[in-house]
């Protein structure tokens, strides 16, 4: 079977970093209730907070990410031969986001694919550009991001919101992530050794919800999204463990062969949480929510970007993603060669 490796990464934030002094003064809660609640420092919108102008779209960040990620592989624009783009938060429903990155990127004649899915996207794009790899494709790029300006706005009166909504204010940033994958060791010269994609919500009420809404219901009073975070707080750490386990087991790597450890980033609290649990090794964690929120999709280039400058020859790498939504298991087995 022929590998897949991630030739280089690259990644977008939009604006100046909001932090929780300036989010707490737009919600009306304290700096110290944030900080207390989720821990996260700060994040970046990609629409002012103050006014709720919108500076950036998706397609954006998407397009920006997957430039420098092309960049840094070395690789020509014409040598990536499908895009792949996971989101749950596109600009429009048609035409994709997918195709408006291509446009901007000069790519054309090659199959695009966009994923309609939250922050277990990434990996499931990850999981289609590995096979796409493996059918015979040499270079492809897969991307990863999502935005807020849809469902977080400062014109609300936060103070009437359910907490289960309000909780979304001080969760969310915006972001993108890209990767370049390839056949040949290039670049970076990381081997894909596994990938995870299994979802396990069967009779399971869901811990997320995202609505939209069309021209026949756009003033109806059901919300636009709900958070349950108790259900996330009890589940997500018990199903990490799982996924590490599942991980290294079909390897046959174990703990101790494991250098790096990319959690679940849904807050800086609920990662402190996850590591927790997780059994104890010489693996050293890679995380940023705290500096950029949960950006959904984005997350794990994000921590990608920053696993690159520390990963040396022979070292492994496990990452791990659950999607509250409907429960996703997800995750991904790295070693650089």
């Amino acid at each position: 079977m022929t590998a897949v490796h991630i030739a280089a990464t690259g990644t977008a934030l939009p604006g100046d970093p909001v932090d929780n002094a300036a989010l707490g003064a737009m919600l009306g809660v304290s700096e110290e209730w944030i900080d207390l609640f989720v821990g996260t420092r700060t994040r970046h919108f990609g629409w002012d907070p103050v006014t709720g102008e919108v500076r950036g779209s998706l397609a954006d960040l998407c397009a920006e990410a997957a430039a420098r990620a092309v960049r840094a592989s070395g690789l020509d624009p014409a040598d990536i031969e499908f895009l792949v783009l996971a989101t749950a938060t596109p600009d429009t429903l048609l035409p994709t986001t997918a195709t408006e990155v291509a446009d901007r990127l000069g790519l054309d004649h090659l199959p695009v694919y966009q994923i309609q899915a939250g922050c277990s996207g990434a990996i499931q794009a990850l999981d289609l550009g590995r096979t796409l790899i493996q059918g015979g494709r040499r270079a492809g790029l897969v991307i990863g991001g999502d935005v807020t300006h849809r469902f977080l706005s400062p014109r609300r009166d936060t103070a009437k919101l359910p907490t289960e909504e309000l909780v979304n204010y001080v969760l969310f940033g915006d972001g993108a992530g890209a990767a370049v994958l390839t056949d040949e060791p290039e670049g970076e010269r990381i081997a894909v050794r596994a990938v995870l994609n299994s979802w396990t919500g069967r009779g399971r009420p869901p811990g997320q919800l995202l609505d939209w809404y069309g021209t026949t219901d756009r003033d109806s009073g059901r919300r636009m999204l709900a958070e349950d975070y108790k259900a996330i707080e009890e589940h997500v750490p018990t199903i990490s463990v799982e996924i590490l386990w599942e991980l290294l087991g079909g390897l046959g790597w174990s703990l101790d062969e494991v250098g790096f450890l990319l959690p679940p980033q849904l807050s800086e609290r609920m990662t402190a949480r996850i590591v927790e649990r997780l059994p104890d090794g010489p693996a050293h964690e890679v995380s940023c929510v705290a500096d950029t929120g949960n950006t959904g999709n984005a997350l794990p280039f994000l921590q990608l970007d920053r696993l690159l400058p520390k990963f040396a020859a022979g070292e492994r790498a496990v990452a791990l993603c659950v999607e509250s939504s409907r429960w996703i298991r997800a995750g991904f087995a790295l070693e650089k060669v």
